[in-house]
């Protein structure tokens, strides 16, 4: 690392004598001069940290991920990985770390070709989908808001977010953002691993079209269950939650959805039923956009 101050090497013109007390204050002029030519700052002991503000990430169905915010420079990539039928990458989550998972499909071959990339003569005739990671040091809780609309406060926790449902191309925007008007906590605290086991069985809740957010993940994570967001459009209140899909153990991509459309559910998923569970596939909340 390249230090601010430079040695004086002896060359030049000797310098005239002076008194202590006057080299001194010569001393000190000379540096601060020197400090504000270089643009070098600096930071008095103890200087707390740099507050979290904002960072926006916005996705669409096929990534092309893009983040900004004040605190975008908080953000450190996690790696992308591809997962199959539902399933949810384990990425790793040191302490004190906020992790956002987005999940998508990856890049078309229109994209490649739009960003000068060679095209993929060969593909699958089904693509498995993507997610990538990014770690985010918040250092304190922060407000997650889907779309512009809220979801919940977090702190050292997962948010996963779902794209790969949409049928549009409307961009999925996720918001975190620090505390406003001095609140602390959070409505829905994170289950943690050490004291919520993921369960074998569940019981199928209640969920009504156009329940808040925060009243259906409470209910959600009282069951211990992991659950990542989607946004789709819909007729409810926008940023209220649209539909639930809970996984079923047993049938590759299959979930019980709540509440069930009308003569289409199965009769073992309806509320109420108790349905066995794929711990490795998180439940989906959709909130309508």
């Amino acid at each position: 690392m390249r230090s601010c101050m430079r040695s004086h090497d002896g060359r030049g013109h000797p310098r005239p004598h002076r008194r202590p007390a006057a080299l001194a204050a010569a001393l000190v002029a000379a540096l601060a001069s020197a400090l504000l030519a270089t643009g070098c700052e600096t930071e008095a002991p103890g200087t707390p940290a740099k507050k979290f503000t904002t960072v926006r990430f916005t996705l669409g169905r096929h990534g092309g991920i893009q983040i900004d915010g004040a605190s975008r420079d908080a953000v450190t990539p996690a790696g992308s990985h591809t997962v199959s039928a539902g399933r949810a990458h384990r990425f790793t989550r040191p302490d004190g770390r906020l992790l956002v998972v987005l999940r998508h499909w990856p890049e078309t071959q229109a994209q490649w070709a739009s960003r000068g990339r060679a095209p993929r003569l060969l593909e699958p005739p089904e693509q498995s989908p993507v997610e990538t990671g990014y770690l985010v040091d918040t250092t304190d809780w922060v407000r997650a808001g889907l779309d512009g609309h809220p979801l919940q406060w977090l702190r050292d926790d997962t948010i996963r977010v779902d794209t790969t449902g949409d049928t549009t191309d409307a961009l999925t925007r996720l918001t975190l953002s620090g505390p406003h008007g001095g609140r602390s906590g959070q409505p829905v605290p994170p289950p943690g691993d050490r004291e919520c086991a993921k369960p074998a069985r569940v019981v199928l809740p209640e969920v009504t079209p156009g329940a808040a957010v925060t009243d259906v993940l409470t209910r959600l994570r009282a069951l211990c269950l992991d659950v990542q967001y989607a946004s789709l459009p819909g007729n409810d209140r926008p940023g209220s939650v649209q539909r639930v899909y809970v996984p079923v153990a047993g049938h590759p991509a299959a979930s019980a959805f709540l509440p069930p459309f009308d003569g289409t559910a199965p009769a073992d998923r309806m509320p109420g039923d108790s349905i066995p569970t794929d711990p490795s596939r998180p439940a989906t909340l959709v909130v309508t956009r």
